[in-house]
């Protein structure tokens, strides 16, 4: 039996600190150290990629205007804005493999900062004007692009209401096919 939620049937074995919501779109004022980010970035940094490349770069960014001026660069990354940091990632764009990279070495950012008990959700700047902009708000230029931002801090209680987001998990049986 599946449940779509992603809290019913699990997997023989637990997840430990894998297990619950993917994405915290609420956080509280609480500031994230640099400490703590460095130790995240210090576990990132090890995140594999083609030819050892490594097609990433970091800045962080926690000026409440900066942050609100990100929020309105894509049509979900208003949670940018509530975040005490947000980790603009930058991408190589010479390399055709650099968009998987990228996605890789987030979601290490994102697994991380769970396991000292912080709280990621990435957002997507789009349309190109917007990637150019922040780009520069960044102060990255060609080949480097800025399209990803993970907002990171100490997870709040989420306000009532419905989600424009779509919540829940599609069933294994639905993204996993073959033999």
């Amino acid at each position: 039996m599946n449940d779509s939620s992603g809290r019913g049937v699990r997997s023989p074995r637990r997840r430990g600190r894998l297990d619950g919501p993917p994405a915290t779109r609420w956080f509280t004022d609480e500031d994230v150290s640099r400490e703590e980010l460095a130790g995240i970035f210090e576990v990132a940094r090890w995140t594999g990629s083609a030819r050892n490349r490594q097609p990433w770069r970091l800045h962080t960014v926690r000026d409440a205007g900066l942050r609100a001026e990100l929020s309105r660069r894509g049509d979900y990354a208003l949670h940018l804005r509530g975040a005490p940091v947000v980790v603009l990632l930058a991408l190589d764009r010479r390399w055709a493999d650099a968009e998987f990279d990228g996605g890789r070495v987030a979601q290490v950012i994102m697994t991380a900062a769970r396991a000292v008990g912080l709280g990621s959700c990435p957002a997507t700047f789009f349309p190109e004007g917007n990637v150019e902009r922040v780009t520069a708000l960044a102060g990255f230029t060609e080949p480097w692009s800025v399209r990803t931002a993970i907002a990171l801090g100490r997870p709040a209680v989420a306000p009532e209401g419905t989600s424009a987001v779509p919540t829940g998990r599609l069933p294994l049986e639905r993204i996993w096919s073959g033999e």
